[in-house]
């Protein structure tokens, strides 16, 4: 008899492309073919996290008597085929199989923190524990006591993936020796980076993980109640986050006496509004308390006195997710994953001008290079890499005379940028960094909660230079007070997010500093992206089809047919539609 498995991508971008279709279709024909399709027989058809290299879902695996084989781009329409020839028949579909590039795209990652997702059913605490699940949380609660707990975390030197880097175990230590007999830990699942889908992944993909490190971590420091603080955004991580926790708690690892032991702790899911300001600790705290989510000064921090003003633990999704993986296996071994300061893995959502988007974990220490060539594919169309954007909006550029730097903590910041919660954007010749630090000012500006003078007008003043700048109307002066102004808020703002908030322009400025005297001085966009200082105009090409005529919505385009056009710059709105239809390469920029 067959052992049959097959496993459809249904994190949040498989099933935008149809991942639940799929699946109910691989259902529908086995079924129809006379195979069985349910748990305990000769086949097995699940849905699985996400898989990382999201372009290219549908993602499907078939294993046939342990031989796998990965489809991508399928659809319901393909399925019958796969089942047929491959399922009964024996005969792989070549053209559906993934490439080789598929293979590089995972070939210098280390999966630990998502070796689960894309592996087992997020939906389904029995398919953890048969991947090894919770068997750290027994060795914890058998073969150790909660010092020894902490000591092999602080050991392991796992420092916060949520961005500042500091130390887990000592943080739990600090909660710990606090005074109070109530204690709580918070999973900071509040990821609010453009373009980030860290923690989303590893909540919807294996969200048991997170589970299992929260409850060795209660273990450790003696808290009795947790919270995931997720996004209402996250609809599909909130549900399986939910399911997860009744699972466990039927299972009897929350609540009452956890596996037999004296020991009580359950966890409550918190959904936040979606403000990024409540990715800071305090502000988290204050939403949970159903406050507004606004941060407060420090000391004392919130290991000292945190919700409800007791002793609490806050560490971010993927933090916590490692825990059980240190524990099963070992300080010594996570040790020898990265670098001596910044050891483990570090998950990345790789997006921008690269051809192969998604999301990678990688081994602390690996390099830009390998990450943006070999893993990442190159850059799009074979451009010219131009920076990498890391640690989201309050993350810095980084140009191309680093690409060979290390990616850990420490080497990211000795160049004016940050780690964050793990937000990669790769930038080519066509990107104007100017803009871009308008872009990523534009949505800490906007977020801002407003508690702090330096944050709430020192942004809004960062930002109405840049708008002056990429709008034409640039002064000599203006990058010596983008300078200037930026250090005082990095200086004197009370929470992370203002003293972060100008790294993107701090960075850009002191490696880009050419395309803003461009901006200034000679009232041109080197990347001919700011809309004010472009210039359209028709060259020799033109064969007079009139298709730019045609589309351009101000009226500015003349010219009689099969002769040469000419745009009126007075009328022209620079909207860019005669440059899109032009089949002639006839339209061009200045």
């Amino acid at each position: 008899m067959k052992s049959i498995i097959v496993k459809v991508c249904m994190g949040t971008g498989g099933i935008a492309v149809g991942g639940k279709e799929v699946l109910d279709a691989f259902r529908e024909e086995l079924a129809l073919a006379g195979i069985s399709a349910s748990l305990g027989e000769n086949c097995l058809t699940h849905r699985v996290g996400c898989r990382g290299l999201c372009a290219r879902d549908v993602l499907v695996d078939v294993v046939v008597d342990n031989e796998k084989v990965t489809y991508q781009y399928i659809k319901p329409q393909m399925v019958r085929r796969i089942v047929n020839e491959h399922i009964i028949g024996g005969n792989t579909i070549k053209e559906w199989v993934v490439d080789e590039d598929y293979h590089n795209f995972y070939r210098k990652q280390i999966r630990l923190v998502l070796s689960r997702c894309g592996s087992i059913d997020p939906e389904d605490i029995s398919s953890y524990i048969n991947a090894g699940g919770y068997e750290a949380l027994r060795k914890a609660l058998f073969s150790m006591t909660p010092d020894e707990v902490l000591e092999e975390i602080k050991r392991a030197n796992l420092r916060g993936r949520g961005g500042a880097g500091f130390p887990a175990g000592v943080k739990w230590e600090y909660t710990k020796k606090s005074p109070g007999k109530i204690k709580y830990i918070i999973a900071n699942g509040d990821e609010g980076d453009p373009g980030a889908f860290m923690d989303r992944s590893v909540m919807e993909g294996d969200p048991h993980s997170l589970i299992e490190g929260m409850i060795i971590c209660a273990y450790a420091i003696g808290a009795q109640m947790g919270f995931i603080y997720v996004r209402q955004e996250y609809p599909l991580a909130v549900e399986r986050l939910e399911k997860a926790v009744s699972q466990a708690r039927e299972r009897g690892l929350l609540g009452k006496g956890i596996l037999g032991k004296d020991f009580d702790f359950d966890i409550r899911l918190k959904l936040g509004a979606g403000a990024f300001v409540c990715g800071e600790e305090t502000a988290l705290i204050a939403s949970i308390e159903g406050k507004r989510g606004m941060p407060r000064s420090r000391p004392p921090f919130p290991a000292e006195r945190g919700l409800w003003g007791m002793p609490t633990v806050i560490n971010n999704v993927e933090t916590l997710a490692n825990v059980p993986y240190i524990i099963k296996n070992g300080a010594d071994w996570f040790l020898s994953i990265g670098t001596k300061s910044s050891p483990g893995t570090k998950v990345f959502s790789l997006t921008g001008k690269i051809k192969n988007t998604g999301l990678i974990e990688v081994p602390m220490g690996i390099t830009l290079r390998e990450i943006i060539y070999d893993i990442g594919g190159g850059i799009l169309g074979d451009r010219k890499f131009k920076a990498v954007q890391t640690g989201g909006p309050s993350g810095g550029c980084i140009p191309a005379e680093y690409l060979d730097l290390p990616v850990d903590f420490d080497s990211l910041t000795s160049v004016g940028s940050i780690m964050g919660s793990g937000g990669m954007v790769v930038l080519d010749e066509t990107d104007c960094m100017v803009n871009v630090a308008k872009f990523f000012l534009e949505f800490t500006q906007a977020e801002s909660c407003g508690k702090c003078v330096p944050c709430r007008i020192g942004t809004r003043r960062l930002l109405e230079i840049l708008e002056r700048i990429t709008g034409g109307k640039g002064k000599p002066e203006d990058i010596e007070l983008l300078e200037d102004l930026s250090h005082d808020i990095k200086a004197t703002s009370l929470c992370g997010l203002g003293q972060t908030a100008p790294n993107p322009v701090l960075s850009t400025i002191k490696y880009f500093r050419d395309e803003y005297e461009a901006h200034i001085y000679d009232l041109k966009c080197p990347s001919k992206v700011c809309k004010d200082l472009i210039t359209y105009f028709i060259g020799d090409s033109c064969t007079g089809c009139t298709a730019c005529l045609r589309v351009c919505p101000a009226g500015a385009i003349t010219g009689e047919k099969k002769k040469l056009h000419k745009i009126n710059q007075d009328l022209c709105i620079k909207c860019g539609a005669c440059l899109d239809v032009c089949k002639f390469n006839a339209v061009l920029k200045a």
